[in-house]
């Protein structure tokens, strides 16, 4: 009796995530799409320097070390530029010794149109247009919002979450917006045994739970962690809401209004995914991190 493999995660990528392209994008302000064109092909054989989402891709590239007998983790780039221009980017993709073999150049298209296709669990993009398209057919996604890149501390990839809105579905944000905050504390405590509904980033999170299903907790080498301003007793609710998912996380800080920007840095957060502007932007300070433009915070109005 065969059985078949097992699911790969599929991550898309936008180049200028991946890589920093801060300059040759000031050349295209400035100058327009020929100048551009004309500065990437003469500085083609020169790598871009690491981008925000850089050390996330290295992590789970370097995930496939660990589990030879199969691929497990694929990260496809997803790019407005067009081939030629691109060159420079897959050239920067061999220098840095990345396994990265897919790619869609659009010519100045939107990208997120093939992020199905490839069966992508999760986009990261500098574009934050794409991200919602993204979001709106049901990709999780997150603008990568800028910060100077660097290798953290160890091997092991954290991820950190904000909840609602992000893992869960934002019923209980339009619950706190409209009732303020006692009227959430009454809702989350009388619903306490009522799973809520899965967010954008539900799928994601639960192939990256098969993933680390195949390594020994002691030696798995991807952590996760839930850092939400909830507090008890609205903690119920999301806790049995994951167990009745059959997903662990490694860590749950309930922080009950605090900043996040502190736990974040403490955690050593390799990327932190929040729907709320104002905590990303603290955030962005200490670790890199995804605004999901998803819910009823970031609705216009």
């Amino acid at each position: 009796m065969t059985t078949s493999p097992p699911e790969k995660l599929v991550i898309a990528i936008s180049s200028r995530a991946l890589f920093d392209l801060d300059e040759a994008h000031r050349v295209f302000e400035r100058e327009g799409l020929e100048a551009y064109s004309r500065y990437q092909v003469d500085n083609e054989n020169v790598p871009l320097g690491r981008g925000t989402a850089f050390t996330v891709v290295n992590k789970l590239l370097s995930l496939n070390e660990r589990l030879p007998e199969t691929m497990r983790v694929e990260v496809v780039l997803l790019s407005r530029n067009s081939a030629d221009t691109g060159l420079r980017v897959f050239n920067s993709i061999e220098h840095y010794g990345l396994g990265i073999s897919r790619a869609a150049f659009c010519g100045g298209e939107p990208p997120w149109r093939y992020i199905s296709a490839f069966g992508c669990h999760l986009f990261l993009s500098a574009e934050p247009s794409d991200v919602r398209k993204a979001l709106e057919n049901h990709v999780a996604a997150a603008t990568l919002l800028s910060r100077n890149p660097q290798e953290s501390a160890g091997s092991q990839l954290r991820f950190a979450f904000d909840g609602d809105a992000v893992l869960f579905s934002d019923e209980s944000e339009r619950v706190y917006q409209e009732a303020g905050l006692d009227g959430f504390i009454a809702h989350e405590t009388a619903a306490a045994n009522e799973p809520m509904s899965g967010g954008p980033f539900k799928p994601f999170l639960s192939a990256l739970h098969t993933l680390q299903s195949e390594f020994s907790e002691k030696d798995c080498p991807i952590r996760t962690a839930l850092v939400t301003a909830r507090s008890a007793p609205t903690h119920e609710r999301v806790i049995k809401t994951l167990r009745s998912w059959g997903i662990y996380l490694n860590e749950s800080l309930f922080l009950g209004g605090m900043r996040k920007s502190e736990f974040l840095e403490a955690y050593r957060a390799d990327v932190f995914f929040d729907d709320q502007a104002e905590h990303c932007a603290l955030a962005k300070s200490v670790v890199p991190t995804g605004h999901v433009p998803h819910g009823v915070v970031n609705r216009p109005g």
